[in-house]
């Protein structure tokens, strides 16, 4: 250990954007966006554990800088920082001072030259840098007792010879590189098509910028053409690419030593924005809080990523955490001994290794499996890298294993299986059997313990570290596709995943089978579910790509119109984009009501904020309408047609089963659950959602579900009369609590209580009623109370549903999935209330859910032998959707709507309503 005194200087915009954009959407229990914050607080927790003596986080001031005058253009295309980012840097920087870290924002310049100047000064003091960045342009300041470290991916960056490796020149060069380069995220021009290869020879070449300039005659072709095209500025770019180091500071490196934590604040902060393991690491060891990750289950296959958790391990059999034995199959004889393992087994464990994280496009590159914990083999099939050994033929590797794959006797196991079906399928291969898939036992056994990916699952259950992919392929540039990994390496990797997989069964399965409800619903809804998703998934979706281009035209003249009227309206131009300028035009200039405010204080203006003064100017509106527009066109109507996927000429999204805890499935890539059905445009894209010539789609789904559900659950008395009546219920909702025959219920009444029916359903109180019906809050509160004096029922098992969650941390749906709440016993009283909403609605939304998954594994049975007629194409909620050839329509409309409404026996009916058309928009 050395004694000399460390620096560390946080490039903390460059971290909290970093997070932003790596981390899923994250929030907390009260709906605030915590996905940037927890991947900062994570840097900052790893940065104090190395106990620097002193620590700067430094970030952008508001305003412009010198480089704005040097060059107005400077950053001009840069969007401006989303809503849901912005509400999170003044809890970054709450956190950032309750660790005793100093904040630095230094008017006139950017964060990068606080950092140089700093850096700089600490060297020339003796003092050893470490500069926490993940921005290449400061690879300029690395010199002795000067390094960078990219906290978030583990690299570092400290010395010469790393940065001549990383960049191919010296870091005195480094910023002549960045002048020809140019840079498209600050808007610096550079020259055109000279990548960093180019200038890194030219650099190695000629030594300076100057030279290159002076020898731009000599160097041939289109590209000298743009390097003499972009002479005159490249100076410029140079003043612009280059930290500064000689900014005058009111404070050095010694004036920045760590203060002492205030422990208090930081647990008041961790504990409202979620971040168990850091609460635990402050409370010290032997803290008992539970952690969980709030966000979408990691996949592992691949190319996939490999999401940590700081879940503790629990108590495993030693034998299931010790490394294990594996092998490369190279030669017929060990594929031979290979095939005798898996027939002498009534189990085995598989995974693919492919090129691409889709598995409609993946190639197959290997395959691993174990039939035995802790012996793994890996079936290397398309390694094509120089040298590579000899690979076993793949077709009749494939054909032996089929045989294997589709015995129907022999349980096959996997982690988040359906990847692999999809890949298997496309090479042949119909996966039978497919009885258990870890992702999903962790997933049902308790859905908020840990997170579902590989990875998490194996450092908590078996307290075991696997091998990641980035540690074979490598990551960001420098990483190499999975057919250019040695077969050596592979095998760590790809046989690991196996073996992990089958140990993790052998934790994982005594504990759901312990639980009747939990076993019932992991055999009769999930499993089952994994192949009839892959199936929809792989029957995907036509759409017509000329009508979405015509559309993506129509709101792009839209977006314009709304632009323009923008302008009109505000008396000048703004950047409708832009947050800030937005709100400086509505509140500072138009004295418009800030009635909406970020978690920092600050007016929002978000759609709520915009919604809430909607009737106060006409401003508001027309920026709504164009955000409207402008989301519409990104996410769907440009982004479809490039979707289609090449070989079947559909659109193919993936389902995610282990995502919401409350077992609602989840699409991605593209997401078609969230296209809005209220909206005239929402429908013009579903127009464009299309079957071929001589079939139709057909469109079926269930009535008021959750409501029906409630009824169910409550058995008031009055609530089952009105749903066995068949009458409109909110009509027959409001007859009851207004004391009104049905037929004189007015329209406003029948509004009033919709929004009680479903208000009710998701724990809105008096104010938010209040604000729907646009009354006042004790109205609202009187309202609610004579639903309550009509329904009691309703009322005493909300009641019995919160005190259950009080009693057993956990609420139940019809099926016996279990939903756990953290934070039912928090002392945050916003926390708890808000883990009391999640309790009543929960069972209501998971059991909706589950009864759509056991209508999905219902229909795709009875398919199976009309898959030449019939297809199941799109899940959305409570829908399912069909391609139906024209004259087998009625029997399907009617055998699906049979099946739906006969999948529970609530003591209500379950209706379902059908609808056909030419796309799906007319099978509404």
């Amino acid at each position: 250990m050395t004694d000399t005194p460390r620096l560390v200087l946080i490039d903390g915009s460059s971290y909290l954007y970093r997070a932003f954009h790596a981390l899923p959407p994250l929030t907390n229990d009260a709906g605030e966006p915590t996905g940037a914050l927890f991947g900062v607080v994570n840097m900052l927790r790893a940065t104090l554990k190395e106990q620097p003596a002193y620590v700067a986080f430094v970030v952008d001031a508001p305003g412009k800088t010198f480089r704005d005058d040097l060059y107005p253009e400077y950053k001009a295309n840069r969007a401006a920082m989303p809503d849901e980012l912005r509400a999170q840097v003044q809890p970054m920087c709450d956190i950032v001072n309750a660790l005793g870290m100093t904040i630095l924002r230094i008017e006139g310049v950017e964060a990068d030259d606080v950092i140089g100047t700093l850096a700089v000064r600490a060297a020339e003091q003796g003092i050893d840098v470490t500069i926490s960045t993940s921005d290449k342009d400061f690879a300029q300041l690395v010199r002795p007792g000067i390094a960078l470290v990219n906290t978030m991916s583990g690299s570092r960056l400290d010395s010469e010879a790393g940065v001549i490796d990383k960049f191919g020149v010296r870091p005195d060069q480094i910023i002549d590189l960045l002048a020809l380069m140019g840079d498209s995220v600050d808007n610096i021009p550079g020259v055109e098509k000279c990548g960093p290869k180019t200038a890194a020879k030219w650099l190695g070449e000629y030594g300076t910028l100057d030279n290159v300039i002076a020898h731009a005659e000599s160097i041939k072709g289109k590209i000298g053409e743009n390097l003499r095209a972009a002479l005159p500025r490249l100076p410029l770019n140079r003043m612009l690419t280059t930290i500064r180091t000689d900014v005058d500071l009111d404070r050095g490196p010694t004036d920045l030593a760590l203060r002492d934590r205030h422990v208090d604040k930081l647990r008041e902060l961790y504990a409202r924005y979620g971040f168990k393991q850091a609460l635990r690491e402050l409370e010290g060891p032997g803290a008992v809080v539970e952690d969980h990750a709030n966000s979408p289950t990691g996949l592992r296959n691949t190319a996939a990523g490999h999401a940590r958790s700081g879940a503790p391990a629990e108590a495993v059999d030693p034998s299931l955490s010790a490394k294990g034995d594996y092998e490369a199959i190279l030669t017929p004889e060990q594929f031979d001994d290979l095939l005798t393992r898996l027939r002498d087994s009534e189990e085995f464990a598989f995974d693919t290794e492919t090129d691409s994280l889709d598995p409609m496009q993946a190639n197959l590159i290997g395959l691993s499996l174990a039939a035995e914990p802790g012996r793994g083999a890996y079936l290397p099939l398309g390694h094509d890298y120089p040298g590579a050994p000899k690979q076993l033929d793949r077709t009749e590797a494939l054909a032996a294993l089929r045989t294997l794959f589709e015995d129907p006797t022999r349980k096959k196991m996997g982690q988040h299986g359906k990847y692999d079906l999809h890949v298997l399928r496309r090479n042949g291969i119909e996966v039978r059997n497919y009885a258990d898939d870890t992702m999903l036992q962790s997933f049902v056994y308790n859905a908020t313990a840990t997170r579902h990916d590989m990875d998490s699952l194996a450092k908590r259950y078996l307290g075991y570290d696997t091998v990641r992919y980035e540690d074979v392929a490598g990551k960001g540039a420098k990483s190499i596709p999975f057919s250019q990994v040695s077969i050596e390496d592979a095998m760590r990797y790809a046989a690991e995943d196996a073996d992990v997989t089958l140990r993790l069964h052998r934790v994982l399965s005594p504990k759901v089978e312990a639980v009747p409800g939990l076993a019932h619903v992991y055999h009769e809804i999930e499993m089952p579910l994994v192949q009839v998703l892959e199936r929809v998934e792989a029957n995907g979706v036509m759409v017509d790509a000329d009508e979405l281009r015509r559309q993506s035209a129509d709101l792009g003249k839209r977006m314009l119109a709304a632009q323009q009227k923008a302008t009109e309206l505000a008396g000048r131009t703004f950047n409708l984009d832009s947050p800030k300028q937005l709100g400086q035009l509505l509140f500072d200039e138009l004295k418009l009501p800030a009635l909406v405010k970020t978690p920092s204080g600050a007016p929002s203006t978000n759609e709520e904020a915009l919604e809430a003064i909607a009737d106060q100017h006409e401003l508001p509106r027309v920026i709504l309408e164009y955000r409207g527009l402008s989301k519409l066109r990104s996410t769907y109507t440009d982004k479809l047609p490039e979707m289609v996927n090449r070989d079947t000429g559909r659109v193919h999204t993936s389902y995610h089963q282990a995502g919401a805890a409350t077992g609602r499935l989840a699409s991605s890539d593209p997401n078609l659950q969230n296209i809005p059905i209220r909206t005239d445009d929402g429908r013009r894209i579903r127009q464009a959602f299309v079957a071929p010539e001589g079939r139709c789609i057909v469109a079926c789904d269930y009535s008021q579900i959750e409501l029906r559900i409630m009824a169910h659950l409550s058995e008031d008395p009055s609530l089952l009369r009105a749903f066995e009546s068949g009458a409109d219920i909110h009509r027959a909702t409001a007859a009851e609590v207004f004391g009104k025959p049905f037929d004189e219920v007015s329209n406003n009444e029948r509004r009033a209580a919709k929004a009680i029916n479903f208000g009710l359903m998701y724990g809105m109180g008096a104010f938010g009623l209040a604000r729907q019906l646009n009354i006042s809050r004790g109205e609202a509160q009187d309202y609610i109370a004579l639903y309550f004096s009509r329904y009691p029922g309703v009322r005493d098992f909300m009641e019995r549903t919160r005190q259950q969650a009080r009693e057993q941390g956990y609420v139940e749906t019809v099926f016996g999935r279990r939903l756990y709440l953290d934070n039912i016993h928090a002392r945050n009283q916003g926390l708890r209330a808000g883990a009391e909403r999640a309790a009543i609605n929960a069972p209501m939304q998971g059991t909706a859910a589950d009864i759509i998954k056991l209508a999905m594994i219902s229909i795709d049975g009875w398919l199976a032998d009309h898959r030449d007629r019939a297809l199941m194409v799109l899940q959305v909620h409570d829908e399912l959707v069909f391609e139906v050839e024209t004259g087998f329509v009625d029997t399907l409309v009617n055998e699906a709507r049979d099946r739906m409404s006969r999948v529970a026996g609530l003591r209500v009916p379950l209706l379902v309503d059908s609808g056909i058309g030419a796309n799906w928009d007319e099978a509404h």
